[in-house]
């Protein structure tokens, strides 16, 4: 295809998606960036306005020798700087709290403390122990600050990038890597995770790093024994959806075996499930001395889970149309789904190993995207996979390319601004305006808005993650909703959290107050307002979004 044609066709089909999906946003019942919301909030224009020179930079890269050339660097540098781009993303998703608290608890107290009272102290609803205790770790060695955190999450979602290059270069070539590397970067919903306080996007670095060593240990055994052995483990203890995702190891394993049986040269049959063997032996006897070491907390998490967030999933859930054309370059999905006609022509067994996870997926129906995060690396490397069906190199690269130009578009310059627009940004204003304040303390109450479905109770460690003040909790009004809708909220674990008691104490006199609200023109009670009065000056965050129910607003007198 000429290049003046081959320019002008994709930046048209570009512009031209962009567009499409627009017109019929309806269609997207995204829970967290839907884009009938995102289009409220931020205008088509604006997008398209720096959509057009982005498609062009990524048409003039796709041309370039560099980015294959340097695999591993490009990708790296370019997946992180752009997930940095979105680092003034509020903390938008309430779970971050109890993160930010397990993380505390080891930060002052120490990590035998969080080991031992992990579970009992230590509050945990129904997660593990692995990103919490990395968390703590960053703080106790590094401080207390959310831009660490961030460069943790960022670190590992990059790696990821290179880890599925990585991957699609071990079971396929360099071109299927590369491309499936830039594809995972077509996604942008991914990017406005990477910055938050949670365990998504890390969970899928672990998964993929066990993955990886999985089929290196299997194929050239040596210290990726070991290796694989030990992020296995890191994987059993990230996150419990991970664990039915790890079937995938049983599919590696017997893929492996066939090509073992159909061209015998390389390793035996017999070292291949020695290996096999020990990596999943070794992770399963130290994950399992641990599991015992907390029995009772886990198997009561594994009864909730079971009990409340599997039948919760049918109601929280968001459709595949959503995901796998809003949240996902409509390109990746109709190459993914083209990969399995490409695979099924070329007779490639290995094929079942990436397209394994969107088979749990679709099959157990698991429509919510947050549960899909861990399966995007794989479902890229389909997509690349398909990809291979067309014989021109600049082509496929000039696709590549434009799908990440699209995304990154989208998500720095759509998904952000709009973010960014929401009441949870009040709490980050606050403790930016809380730390300009002299003093080393802060004195925060919280007071219910009304029919709360959340317990405003969660606010106080999120404001402590942005600001250095020393947080006195001295004050708080209950408001929960009736059992009944608690008991089936995607919330509820908010109405069993307590605050741990390193807040506890009384500010002296003169200490700020911040309150935290759930009703802007709630009526204060008068023990609060009585507090007050000795203030001459006061400070409100008050953004509103008018698209949850829940409203975060702060208001700072000193």
């Amino acid at each position: 295809m000429n290049k003046v044609i081959q320019f002008v066709v994709i930046i048209a089909l570009t512009v031209l998606t962009v567009l499409l999906l627009y017109t019929f946003r309806t269609f997207d019942d995204d829970r967290f960036v839907r884009w009938e919301w995102v289009f409220r909030a931020v205008k088509i224009t604006r997008v398209l306005a720096f959509l057009i020179p982005g498609a062009i930079v990524a048409f003039i890269l796709s041309r370039s020798s560099v980015p294959e050339r340097y695999p591993v660097p490009f990708l790296f540098i370019l997946s992180f700087g752009v997930a940095s781009m979105l680092w003034s993303e509020p903390e938008m998703i309430v779970d971050a709290s109890r993160y930010f608290t397990q993380a505390k608890n080891l930060e002052l107290y120490g990590t035998g403390y969080f080991l031992r009272e992990w579970g009992k102290a230590i509050e945990i609803w129904t997660d593990l122990p692995l990103m919490p205790f990395i968390y703590g770790i960053v703080f106790r060695f590094l401080g207390e600050a959310r831009i660490y955190v961030q460069l943790v999450t960022t670190l590992l979602f990059s790696s990821t990038v290179v880890l599925t290059y990585l991957t699609g270069k071990t079971l396929w070539d360099r071109e299927t890597g590369f491309r499936g590397g830039m594809f995972l970067l077509g996604i942008p919903y991914l990017f406005t995770q990477v910055p938050l306080m949670l365990v998504d996007t890390s969970t899928m670095f672990f998964f993929m790093l066990a993955v990886f060593m999985f089929i290196k240990g299997l194929q050239r055994g040596g210290l990726w024994v070991p290796a694989a052995s030990a992020a296995l483990f890191l994987v059993i203890f990230s996150k419990y959806s991970a664990w039915l995702m790890l079937s995938l190891l049983v599919i590696i394993t017997a893929v492996s075996l066939f090509q073992i049986y159909r061209s015998p040269e390389g390793t035996s049959v017999t070292r291949c499930c020695f290996r096999a063997t020990v990596i999943v032996v070794v992770a399963a006897l130290a994950g399992g001395a641990l599991m015992l070491f907390k029995y009772n907390v886990l198997s009561s998490q594994i009864g909730l889970l079971l009990a409340f967030q599997k039948p919760g999933l049918g109601r929280w859930s968001e459709s595949f149309v959503s995901t796998f054309l809003f949240q996902v370059h409509p390109v990746l999905t109709v190459s993914a789904f083209f990969s399995m006609y490409v695979a099924w022509k070329k007779k490639d067994p290995k094929y079942m190993i990436i397209c394994w996870l969107m088979a749990l997926i679709v099959a157990l129906r698991i429509e919510r995207i947050r549960y899909t995060i861990i399966a995007f690396p794989m479902f890229s490397l389909m997509a690349a996979y398909g990809l291979n069906a067309l014989n021109e190199n600049a082509l496929k690269r000039c696709i590549v390319f434009s799908v990440a130009a699209w995304s990154i578009t989208l998500a720095v310059f759509a998904y952000l601004p709009f973010l960014q627009k929401t009441s949870a940004r009040n709490l980050q204003s606050a403790g930016a305006f809380i730390n300009t304040l002299p003093g080393k303390d802060i004195e925060v109450i919280t007071l219910p808005g009304k029919d709360e479905e959340v317990n405003m109770a969660v606010a106080v460690p999120v404001l402590d993650l942005f600001t250095d003040k020393e947080i006195c909790y001295a004050y708080r009004m209950d408001g929960s909703p009736p059992p009944e809708e608690i008991a089936v909220s995607s919330l509820r674990f908010t109405w069993s959290y307590k605050n741990p008691e390193y807040y506890e104490g009384v500010a002296a006199p003169g200490t700020p107050i911040a309150i935290i609200r759930g009703d802007r023109l709630g009526k204060l009670p008068e023990a609060v307002a009585k507090k007050l009065i000795t203030f001459g000056k006061s400070k409100s965050f008050s953004v509103t979004d008018h698209i949850w129910r829940h409203q975060t607003f702060v208001t700072v007198y000193y």
